[in-house]
């Protein structure tokens, strides 16, 4: 059913049809009245820890189009609450991103299908050299059908590596990104690699890393990402504060 009778509204989610009854509190009370000044400053931050999470999608939009999951914004989000509630600079309903620690963000999986930890088991060092402003991601030799758990029909592999620098006050972004190629699945060893993006030299900006596991499966001699990327991998593996 979709649509509404009497007080109650019907409508379709990722999660099936559901119900909810018409009610609530008007707008202009929520934004007046003393008894809601918690609710105002609750919402306040919740927009900020929105935006701040629309900053960061932006910035790895292009890794992303590979992995993620139909609930990564709300996801994202509810990470950046925490975020924005760890700034011990500013009074409640004033935090923001930049006062937080973005290290909370550190393991968030953009794809919830394809976990990162239970995907790669590859020895791997995250670095940030900020005054040259190098991001590195070394992967130790490893054979691929030992340490990545790859899907039934798995033929290839690429390893993918991005950073991003995030200014949160301009709603602004400094993107690179490195992979390895695709490699085949059943190699007997991958060489040691480094995956580097290069940003700004002496930024006075956070910066986040990521890598992730994008697989492939081979037809004909053409590529095609497996089950449409379905389990390809991407998380957080470094946060960097100035």
């Amino acid at each position: 059913m979709k649509g509404t009778i009497g007080d109650i509204s019907f409508y379709k989610t990722t999660d099936g049809h559901l119900a909810r009854e018409k009610g609530g509190v008007e707008k202009d009370r929520i934004m007046n009245d003393p008894a809601f000044q918690r609710t105002r400053e609750n919402g306040a931050e919740f927009g900020r820890a929105g935006i701040g999470g629309k900053l960061i999608r932006n910035a790895f939009r292009l890794l992303m189009q590979n992995a993620k999951d139909k609930r990564v914004t709300s996801r994202l989000t509810k990470e950046m609450v925490v975020v924005v509630q760890s700034d011990l600079v500013n009074d409640r309903g004033a935090r923001t991103v930049q006062e937080g620690d973005l290290g909370l963000l550190n393991g968030f999986n953009f794809n919830i299908r394809g976990k990162l930890g239970n995907t790669l088991f590859a020895p791997s060092v995250a670095a940030f050299d900020r005054a040259a402003g190098d991001f590195t991601a070394d992967l130790d030799a490893f054979s691929p059908t030992v340490r990545i758990a790859a899907p039934g029909g798995t033929t290839h592999i690429k390893l993918v590596s991005g950073a991003a620098e995030l200014d949160f006050v301009n709603d602004e972004f400094v993107f690179e990104m490195d992979d390895s190629g695709i490699l085949p699945y059943t190699a007997p060893n991958i060489p040691a690699t480094t995956l580097t993006s290069t940003l700004t030299v002496n930024s006075a900006l956070p910066v986040l890393g990521v890598l992730g596991v994008e697989f492939y499966q081979e037809v004909n001699g053409q590529m095609y990402p497996l089950k449409n990327g379905s389990y390809n991998s991407l998380a957080v593996v470094l946060a960097d504060m100035p």
